[in-house]
């Protein structure tokens, strides 16, 4: 029953993941954290930082994850066939449709108005985890209770990959050596 639950949960995440990953984000916690509560916000926020490190698309390293945690190596596979099956029907079908009626004004139109969709998806997702790292579990947008530590590592990632264009790889190792130093 357990594998069925999992099957359809991610069978969720997949068919309304629309606009890739980062966009999926709140659906995502919205189901693995607040409505199964298979994970707390600070697991899921440590989950999009180790599916975003690995390669492959963050839902499907997120199904990955949980469906192990939740039920071993069946759970992994039952999870992500259930993240992947969605996706696989709808690009079939999107893909006939599109080369079909490519040319459609209304096509170019609704593909327009998704855009901004999919921008503020994203950016809810980021404001949600950098909350996370930001205050913790503390009430969010109290400056005294800010983690005055993370901050100094976002901003300095920041920075280096906005001046310097570093590779993200890098700004992930280099982070990463900054936080086991300080932490």
């Amino acid at each position: 029953m357990m594998y069925i639950k999992i099957f359809l949960s991610f069978v969720q995440i997949g068919l309304f993941s629309i606009g890739g990953g980062y966009a999926a984000l709140p659906l995502i916690e919205q189901i693995l954290v607040n409505q199964n509560h298979w994970i707390t916000m600070g697991q899921f926020t440590d989950l999009i930082t180790i599916a975003s490190m690995t390669p492959g698309p963050i839902a499907i390293n997120a199904s990955t994850f949980v469906g192990t945690k939740l039920g071993g190596i069946p759970g992994a596979i039952v999870a992500t066939i259930g993240c992947v099956t969605p996706s696989c029907i709808i690009v079939i079908t999107l893909a006939h449709f599109y080369y079909k009626y490519k040319n459609l004004k209304s096509v170019k139109k609704v593909l327009e108005t998704l855009r901004p969709v999919v921008v503020a998806l994203i950016g809810t997702a980021g404001v949600s985890i950098m909350s996370v790292a930001f205050w913790g579990n503390k009430e969010i947008g109290k400056l005294k209770d800010i983690n005055l530590t993370a901050l100094g590592i976002f901003l300095f990632c920041y920075i280096i990959f906005k001046k310097r264009k570093m590779n993200p790889i890098g700004i992930i190792i280099i982070s990463g050596l900054i936080g086991i130093i300080i932490y």
